[in-house]
């Protein structure tokens, strides 16, 4: 994505996420409808991502004729076209983070609902910033003290959807056992981190749990770390998109096909009975934090 794009919001990706399944519905290619209505294939592939340029009321009229949509369904969708886009505030800091990670931030301040399993690291909605600096300088050890600070800056500017008084996200963390075993910076470091995980956990929107070492394979093969991304609900005549991002090393990743969600829902549910429940994922985190205080 080029750096001076914003990334669709919420509203539109929901808009064009129904133009394609309206049009699926309908038998229909994007060329097909590109034709009817006048304007070229690509223009009609932007739309179904949520790149909505000029869309007007009566174009959206006119797609839900060529669509067969009810009344009420394009009533809903020019609902979602008036909606003002957003500017996000981590747009000022591109400049300082990997690839398209500006699509990931947008997804995650739109959010309703996350779950997240990381058998590595903590991930950045939970970090400390002691902890995320030194992360920080082992990615990116030729970087200046300012890039790092800033990429700090943006890891603690995320954590507000988790403690804000209106409307905060709902955020089930399952973190591996080995992540609080696996130091990062210091003893001391850790000892923060675990203390400030324990703290996070009593927050009535915030469920942390610990998958024990114990528990072995729960689902018979390694699985890599992951975020469910649920949103606020659209109008009843347009689903909601849920997302599935997964981050590697080589790039981000976006799934949201109904196969793969489930797929993800229903791995994530084993993962989470396999867990410790959330007194005892939390203890543990206090007597960790302890022992790293003493130590080790």
């Amino acid at each position: 994505m080029a750096k001076d794009q914003v990334p669709p919001s919420l509203p539109r990706r929901q808009l064009g996420k129904h133009l394609r399944r309206a049009r699926e519905a309908a038998n229909l290619r994007q060329e097909e409808v590109a034709q009817l209505m006048q304007w070229s294939p690509s223009t009609q592939s932007r739309l179904e991502h949520g790149d909505i340029g000029r869309l007007r009321d009566r174009d959206l009229v006119e797609l839900g004729r060529i669509l067969e949509l009810g009344e009420a369904e394009v009533v809903a969708m020019i609902g979602l076209l008036r909606q003002p886009p957003t500017e996000n505030w981590w747009r000022s800091f591109m400049d300082v983070m990997l690839g398209a990670f500006d699509v990931y931030l947008s997804l995650e301040a739109e959010a309703r609902v996350l779950d997240i399993y990381q058998p590595h690291v903590v991930p950045g909605l939970f970090q400390t910033v002691a902890y995320a600096g030194a992360l920080d300088r082992i990615y990116f050890p030729g970087d200046c003290e300012e890039d790092q600070r800033r990429r700090v800056e943006v890891r603690l500017r995320r954590q507000r959807i988790i403690t804000r008084k209106s409307r905060p996200v709902s955020v089930t963390l399952i973190l591996h056992e080995a992540v609080l075993h696996t130091i990062v910076g210091s003893s001391a470091v850790m000892a923060a981190q675990l203390s400030h995980l324990a703290a996070l956990s009593t927050l009535p929107n915030v469920t942390i749990l610990v998958l024990p070492y114990g528990a072995g394979l729960p689902i018979g093969t390694p699985v890599g770390p992951y975020v469910i991304l649920d949103f606020p609900d659209s109008p009843k005549e347009l689903a909601s998109p849920t997302t599935i991002y997964i981050e590697n090393l080589t790039g981000d990743m976006y799934l949201g096909g109904e196969g793969e969600v489930k797929r993800y829902r229903a791995v994530s549910q084993i993962i989470r009975r396999a867990a410790l429940d959330e007194v005892t994922s939390r203890n543990m985190l206090r007597q960790l934090s302890k022992e790293y205080q003493r130590g080790r």
